[in-house]
């Protein structure tokens, strides 16, 4: 039973996903459906949290928006909507979730970049 858990896991994950970690400024492109037209949009962030567990794996992308308002999204990294995700540039960080950028707006929310 194991294995046949273990094929059918293997078969349905991502090869092409790229290797995530907290900091990474990232582009995801997401298919989007709206009626019956098919569109691909790119959400550009930091990476502020990844969730392993194979199928079950997902990050959590956060970007400022107009006005200063800040925008969070949590892509299934096994998701058939994410087409593909770019890594633009590594951060040096020193903590596994980002969430403290919540509360940080303007030069206090850039992150070092890892050289």
């Amino acid at each position: 039973m194991v294995d046949l858990m273990q094929s059918v896991e293997a078969q349905q994950t991502k090869p092409s996903l790229p290797e995530l970690s907290p900091g990474d400024a990232v582009r995801v492109h997401v298919r989007i459906v709206e009626g019956d037209k098919e569109r691909i949009q790119v959400f550009e962030g930091t990476v502020i949290g990844l969730k392993r567990g194979g199928q079950n794996a997902a990050f959590t992308v956060r970007r400022i928006a107009a006005h200063g308002v800040g925008v969070e999204r949590t892509f299934l990294a096994n998701s058939p909507r994410v087409e593909k995700v770019d890594i633009t540039r590594h951060a040096k960080v020193r903590r596994a979730k980002l969430y403290h950028l919540r509360g940080l707006t303007g030069k206090k929310a850039r992150l070092k970049e890892k050289r």
